[in-house]
């Protein structure tokens, strides 16, 4: 055989893997291919698969990750793909679980494909009564939402989501397709509530214990002139936080992309019970802060409608003329870092983060700091009773800076400093902790930030499953130290 020969034999046979399964392998220049969405965060548009490999089955992607082991190509998987890393994009074979979205419920357990998105899952649950503690973004993938843990509205009453994975199947590198819960598989199923997403396989199916749906909802919305943010800021973190577990109140301040208007400062709350005891709460945060809203707004609802009201809070601000929550587009460049923190900001730090947050701001850059409240059930179970660390803190906080993607490459650079230079403003009083679900691309310590002493277990439970270390992108888990 002539080398020439020798070398065309050894390139991928895509015919070959598409006669081998029952969903699709889209290649470029093809219109499936063309109507595979890019990456979410623009700032890695140029990632772009092989080829995207939509799978109908668990047994599609056996054949999916064998056919990339053989022929040694990159792997990723991809659920919603909102990755902020880029983590569900690859140059090699793009395992696409979306067409896999079937969500049963039965005896109070949800099973759910993993293709399936948040909104899909909610309105299943909802014909029962039922929900689980998730986000607000219908279109994000309910998987790669759990692997990473999961915050929402329900959180400091419930927990993070991945509290409430009782099991799941999922295709390893050597094309076994194990389910795995508290009895079977014990240490993966460990791992995968905190740390699953893209480590140890192609996760398929998800089994959640649903939670009863709120029978109201009082949802609150506070703003504030910016003038006075340091003072909301120093009210909220003594006040959200350490609200009964009914109360998930986040506070935002947010930068439009003009650069001559002045930020806006909101909280926007939801409390699980009466709207008389939600408006005793909101009458405590404005007597903490010193000085009343300039508008607020407290509404009773139903779960659907309190879904619907937090899934459309940036479309309500856009519409009222104020700037909406940062909440980029997949033409939108994102540079976004954050951390917990175990203690209150003392008003030092505050004072410096608001100064960091203007520095320097220019017309197309838009600019968000995103305070979310731990505490409540967050917090209840030990550190190491899952792969999900993060069980002492008192708060996070996002910053985020997006510009377009056809913005000059300083624009971009500059975007880039203005958020790394928010954090670090603040970084000396952080915990060094980071929500995996926000994942940094840039961020050194990430395997100290993402998993603290669970690391170690992590690394051992990869080597497992995962030996030859088929799963890997930037900051996946290694199988050995």
């Amino acid at each position: 055989m002539s080398k020439a020969t020798e070398m065309k034999s050894e390139l991928p046979n895509w015919e070959s893997l598409q006669g081998r399964i029952d969903g699709d392998v889209a290649l470029p220049g093809s219109p499936a291919y063309q109507a595979s969405p890019p990456p979410f965060n623009a700032r890695f548009r140029d990632v772009r698969p092989a080829a995207v490999v939509s799978c109908a089955s668990p047994q599609d992607a056996a054949e999916a990750i064998g056919f990339a082991r053989r022929h040694h190509l990159e792997l990723a998987t991809r659920a919603g793909g909102h990755s902020f890393a880029a983590h569900s994009s690859t140059r090699g074979v793009l395992v696409d679980v979306t067409p896999m979205r079937s969500v049963t419920v039965a005896g109070g357990v949800a099973r759910v494909d993993a293709g399936a998105r948040l909104g899909e899952v909610y309105e299943a649950l909802q014909e029962h009564d039922l929900t689980i503690p998730g986000g607000t973004c219908p279109p994000v993938g309910v998987a790669g939402l759990t692997l990473g843990g999961g915050l929402g509205i329900l959180g400091r009453k419930y927990g993070v989501t991945s509290d409430h994975l009782i099991g799941g199947e999922i295709v390893l590198a050597d094309g076994r397709i194990l389910r795995c819960d508290d009895h079977h598989d014990q240490d993966l199923f460990w791992a995968l509530r905190g740390a699953g997403a893209g480590n140890f396989g192609v996760l398929t199916t998800l089994v959640f214990r649903a939670v009863p749906a709120p029978e109201t909802t009082a949802n609150m919305q506070l703003a504030w002139p910016f003038a006075q943010a340091a003072a909301v800021i120093g009210a909220w973190q003594r006040w959200a936080p350490a609200g009964p577990d009914e109360l998930a109140a986040s506070l935002k301040i947010t930068a439009g992309d003009d650069p001559d208007r002045p930020p806006a400062v909101d909280l926007y709350g939801a409390f699980h019970g009466s709207r008389a005891d939600a408006a005793r709460l909101v009458e405590e945060l404005v007597g903490q802060v010193g000085s009343d809203p300039t508008s607020a707004s407290l509404t009773s609802m139903t779960w659907p409608q309190t879904r619907k009201f937090w899934a459309e809070l940036g479309n309500t601000a856009e519409e009222s003329g104020r700037p909406s929550v940062p909440q980029p587009p997949e033409a939108q460049c994102l540079y976004a870092k954050s951390e917990f923190f175990a203690r209150p900001l003392p008003a030092e730090a505050v004072g410096a983060l608001l100064e960091a947050f203007g520095e320097g701001r220019t017309a197309g850059e838009s600019r968000e700091l995103d305070f979310m409240p731990w505490g409540g059930a967050y917090n209840r179970r030990p550190p190491d009773a899952t792969a999900f660390v993060h069980r002492d803190q008192l708060f996070q906080l996002k910053h985020a800076v997006v510009v377009d993607p056809d913005a000059p490459p300083t624009n971009q650079a500059a975007a880039h400093r203005a958020a790394t230079r928010s954090w670090a403003s603040v970084h000396p009083w952080g915990s060094g902790r980071v929500f995996q679900n926000f994942a940094d691309p840039d961020l050194e310590h990430w395997a100290q930030a993402y998993y603290g002493p669970n690391y170690d277990r992590l690394v051992r439970v990869k080597a497992r499953y995962d030996p030859a270390n088929l799963f890997q992108f930037q900051q996946s888990l290694p199988p050995r130290r």
